[in-house]
């Protein structure tokens, strides 16, 4: 600014103009109106709003190459200016200021990259709602204040003022959506609100959006096809509305003009995905890129990569498939040292870096010597074999196992994986010889957790693309010991559905089985049925499943009673969906997008906090406004919640 002329941005909030405006103020006259407005706008705080009139016109001043998108900015030569609240002095804002959660309004403010992942967000929105539209699918909203139900997770219980009632927060639309099947709306979509008292985690909120999709007469492999239609077309429209931009090694969501935008569409469907001779690309261009589309089984999943939502960026030439080691190939003294089960299976991966033997296992001892310190958590039973393979050392640096054993090692691996090299890391493990349960086992687990570690410390480049997989065919049930025992975690997600069956259903109790074996199995051996269950995974996260439902009122309750074998007064709580199915309701299936975890894994952040405009902490608080807030006593006598020392 000088004293006769003055140039200030002016930042538009409209989401649609991406040109830079800046104010010019000039003046020639003292004490002249122009005088007035000039001083006045040299006396106005940054960042403050304003309402400003003057005439608009193209810049003659010189541009640096890439300061707009379309090279071109504007001048607002003022007339006059209001200051509609003034932006307080004790509030500094600093570029790249880290703000505290309780100051999460000033992020949004100030920090462009969220505000731009909210836009993001907004659009995958749009784009699934047309795409859904397009297919006839009608949106309807369904209630939030719901019933306890023992469907699976736990609950959020809202009191009433009526003694001894309260409602439940519905865990998921579920029971409405298959009502309303029942009720005739043959295809149903909305975004709904969901909420679960879980355990907190990176990628879980109390509160969580998601897209919630049901279709009438259909089958699994008719809903699949509609998952197939929906994350083609979507990351079409992607490709041709963004860019990713790398900003200090975070990627964040840049729109592309409309202008731009237009081109790229032109000529283009919007269900393209990449072509498999396209999956790799200059990471320069900040295109997304999109692998075709894969189907798997849960057995092959868990068999091959550990992982019942495997990442498929974790292959080879680095990482080999997990393959099973032939107990007799192993001399029982390396397996006693190995496990203290008595008749394990043994499992083998290996790990290709590029490291000298003597840098692969110092990469390998740091990282097992850290294990203990991470989430992961292994069964006690067994202790995973680590070895590095070195053509100096006596048999090749196997000689733990012994010369047969060493031998018929290298025999067993696949040809994709080649010999070993020197600086290979073998890895093997021993499980249980049982079927897989739960969500990934122990050497999956380290599998993912060692690519990580690989790929933090530039030993594996980082895979840009984003590769999308359905996995379907899960067991219909899961025994009740199995959940902490396989996901590693230790997390206690919910009660099940309070039966005595020493098993719950894997994911809700309205899944199909999944074949005519399957159901017969219902009566025999219910832990041998399969479920009509499909889950959508994205790069090792799982963003969506969904299955064929139970339609026929007979076979729900005979599932709950006779299979699960939930009381009486647990049964009654489904009196309402039974009523439902009673009625004729046809064949039905559904799926639903976790839509928060979606957009926080297509921007490749780790947590679905970073997507969301007012999220809670790992402690499920929201430190803007201070909830959960503590109930009074006079909240507590018109609710009839009783205190602890009352209890």
């Amino acid at each position: 600014m000088g004293s006769n002329l003055s140039f200030c941005d002016l930042e538009l909030k409209q989401h649609q103009i991406t040109s830079p405006i800046q104010i010019v103020s000039s003046w020639n006259e003292e004490d002249s109106a122009q005088h007035h407005v000039h001083r006045y706008l040299k006396e106005i705080p940054a960042y403050s709003p304003v309402y400003a009139v003057g005439t608009l016109q193209i810049s003659q001043r010189k541009l640096q190459p890439g300061n707009t998108p379309n090279g071109q900015n504007w001048e607002l030569k003022l007339r006059s200016i209001t200051c509609l609240n003034p932006f307080p002095k004790d509030i500094i804002v600093s570029k790249d200021a880290v703000w505290p959660a309780k100051s999460r309004h000033l992020q949004l403010r100030f920090d462009p990259f969220l505000r731009e992942r909210l836009y993001f967000r907004e659009f995958l929105r749009t784009a699934l709602s047309g795409s859904l539209r397009a297919s006839k699918f009608t949106e309807i909203e369904t209630p939030i204040l719901f019933k306890s139900t023992p469907e699976g997770a736990r609950e959020f219980l809202v009191p009433t003022r009526r003694p001894g009632y309260a409602y439940a927060l519905t865990q998921s639309p579920q029971q409405y959506k298959q009502i309303l099947m029942a009720g005739g709306v043959d295809k149903y979509f909305q975004f709904a609100k969901c909420f679960r008292d879980e355990d907190h985690r990176a990628d879980r909120q109390p509160e969580f959006t998601q897209l919630d999709i049901e279709m009438a007469f259909a089958s699994g492999r008719d809903m699949r096809s509609v998952i197939l239609y929906l994350v083609k077309s979507l990351c079409g429209k992607i490709r041709q509305n963004f860019l990713l931009k790398d900003v200090n090694g975070v990627r964040h969501p840049v729109r592309i003009s409309p202008q731009d935008a237009a081109n790229n569409s032109r000529g283009k469907r919007n269900d393209e995905t990449v072509p498999k001779e396209a999956e790799t690309t200059d990471e320069a261009t900040g295109q997304f890129v999109f692998a075709p589309i894969q189907n798997k089984s849960y057995e092959y999943v868990m068999s091959t990569f550990g992982s019942d939502k495997p990442d498929l960026r974790i292959a080879l030439p680095h990482v080999s498939p997990i393959i099973r080691i032939s107990k007799e190939s192993l001399s029982q003294d390396f397996i006693k040292m190995i496990t203290s089960l008595e008749y394990p299976l043994v499992d083998s991966c290996n790990f290709r870096l590029g490291l000298l033997p003597k840098d692969a296992t110092e990469f390998i001892r740091r990282f097992m010597d850290a294990l203990p310190s991470t989430t992961i958590k292994l069964s006690p039973e067994s202790t995973p074999a680590v070895l590095v393979y070195d053509s100096s050392k006596p048999l090749n640096g196997l000689s733990s196992l012994g010369h047969e054993a060493a031998q018929k090692l290298e025999e067993a691996q696949s040809p994709t994986w080649g010999p070993y090299k020197d600086g290979d890391i073998i890895l093997l493990h021993a499980r249980r010889d049982e079927p897989f349960y739960g969500g990934s086992t122990d050497l999956g687990r380290l599998r993912t957790a060692i690519h990580e570690a690989a790929v933090r410390e530039g030993r594996i480049p980082k895979d840009p693309t984003f590769r999308f997989l359905i996995v379907q065919g899960f067991p219909l049930f899961t025994p009740t010991t199995t959940t902490t025992t396989t996901n590693g975690s230790g997390d206690d997600d919910g009660p099940g559905q309070g039966g005595a069956a020493g098993f719950s259903s894997t994911h809700h109790p309205f899944t199909a089985p999944l074949g005519p074996d399957d159901f017969d199995h219902l009566a025999a051996d219910p832990l041998k049925a399969r479920a009509d269950h499909y889950d959508l995974v994205l790069n090792g996260v799982e963003v969506g499943g969904g299955s064929r439902r139970i339609h026929v009122a007979e076979v729900q309750e005979y599932v709950l009673r006779e299979v699960l074998r939930m009381p009486d007064a647990g049964v009654a709580e489904f009196a309402h969906l039974l009523e439902a199915l009673r009625a004729g309701c046809p064949p039905h299936a559904g799926f639903a997008f976790g839509f928060d975890r979606l957009a926080a894994v297509l921007l490749d952040l780790p947590s679905v906090r970073d997507v969301v405009a007012f999220p809670k902490s790992n402690k499920g608080e929201d430190l803007l406004v201070g909830s959960p807030s503590k109930v009074t006593a006079a909240q507590r006598k018109m609710y009839h919640i009783l205190a602890a020392d009352e209890s």
